[in-house]
């Protein structure tokens, strides 16, 4: 396991060491693309790695950094959460220079380990500090741009005025997606309702497909669900009952091709790469967050799209998109800013 701290002795060997064959003066970009093969460690939350969602998303993005980047990586799925400060323990104990935490639930658990270990970098997907540690960086999403885009489909695609959210656990980030599709839904469709339920756990897709098929039974005949591993269960009985779903994070449109119109896509592979690249660059600076919305091509929604939404929907949505990056539309992210567009 990485020492906390340097005895002196150990430090003094360490300068002399560096005095004699003059390896003071690299930089710290020369120093990470040294001959040291630089090793990366991602932790899953309980969704696991094959959730067809976020954590299989951000693995995709670090098998690719091993591809391109020529670094050696290491998954440690989590069945519980209680599992994941021992699963973060198990990567340092095998000297990662890199331990990456995907998802929010984990934000105790990295600064715990971040403040235990300050020579350790660390990096959180979907969450950040108000004092964010200098060996932390927080990788985040505008998710509610990406839902905000399916809102406006739903809103034109819907037969019976009534779509439907199904929100994992109720936390900043779901917030971001519901707020942004409901207020997507009700640009495109003044008429539309929208049914809201949270299903309390995002690794129950039984449960999710429970909740759809109850939606699905009241009319309902869209609905988009942020909700990892218990949306698979809300596609399912979209496919059962012949209605529509919509996909988030990854395009899960081959999940079921003739019932997912779109999918709200959450780059987090992209993310979780840039991130690596400038640790093997040399270039990262723990302690600042990396953003990623439509002007960063960070969300979106997939080119898929066009198989079951008409041109002319889709036209008006690309309209909306470059109103988006220009500033010109502010997407709500919380209830209160929700509310507020209302007015």
């Amino acid at each position: 396991m990485k020492f906390k701290k340097l005895t002196a002795i150990s430090a003094a060997i360490v300068i002399a060491s560096l005095s004699l064959t003059g390896c003071g003066s690299k930089t710290k970009e020369e120093s990470a693309k040294g001959s040291k093969e630089l090793k990366i460690g991602m932790v899953t939350d309980v969704g696991g790695v094959n959730d067809e969602s976020f954590n299989q998303s951000a693995y995709e993005g670090l098998q690719q950094a091993e591809k391109d980047l020529g670094i050696k990586v290491k998954l440690i799925e989590s069945k519980q959460a209680s599992e994941y400060l021992s699963n973060m323990e198990s990567l340092m104990d095998e000297g990662m220079d890199l331990v990456i935490g995907v998802g929010n639930t984990m934000k105790d658990d990295i600064k715990t380990q971040a403040e235990n270990y300050p020579d350790q970098n660390f990096a959180i997907v979907d969450e950040t500090y108000d004092e964010i540690p200098s060996n932390v960086t927080p990788i985040l999403f505008k998710e509610n741009e990406a839902t905000y885009l399916t809102g406006l489909i739903a809103g034109k695609m819907t037969k019976t005025n009534n779509v439907g959210f199904i929100g994992g656990m109720q936390n900043p980030v779901i917030s971001r997606f519901q707020y942004g599709y409901m207020a997507g839904v009700n640009e495109a469709n003044k008429d539309a309702k929208i049914n809201v339920q949270y299903a309390g756990t995002f690794g129950d897709a039984a449960k999710g497909k429970s909740i759809a098929n109850q939606m699905y039974g009241g009319n309902v005949d869209i609905i988009l669900s942020a909700a990892g591993g218990t949306g698979l269960g809300a596609i399912e009985a979209a496919k059962e009952k012949g209605k529509y779903a919509i996909g988030v994070d990854r395009d899960q449109s081959n999940l079921a091709p003739d019932n997912v119109i779109t999918s709200a896509l959450k780059k987090v592979n992209v993310g979780v790469y840039d991130t690596v690249k400038e640790l093997v660059d040399g270039k990262l600076k723990g302690g600042e967050e990396k953003v990623y919305g439509l002007k960063e091509d960070g969300v979106g929604i997939p080119e898929s799209t066009n198989k079951l939404v008409d041109k002319e929907v889709l036209d008006y949505v690309n309209g909306i998109v470059e109103k988006i990056k220009s500033g010109e539309i502010k997407v709500p992210a919380t209830k209160e800013e929700y509310d507020a567009m209302q007015k």
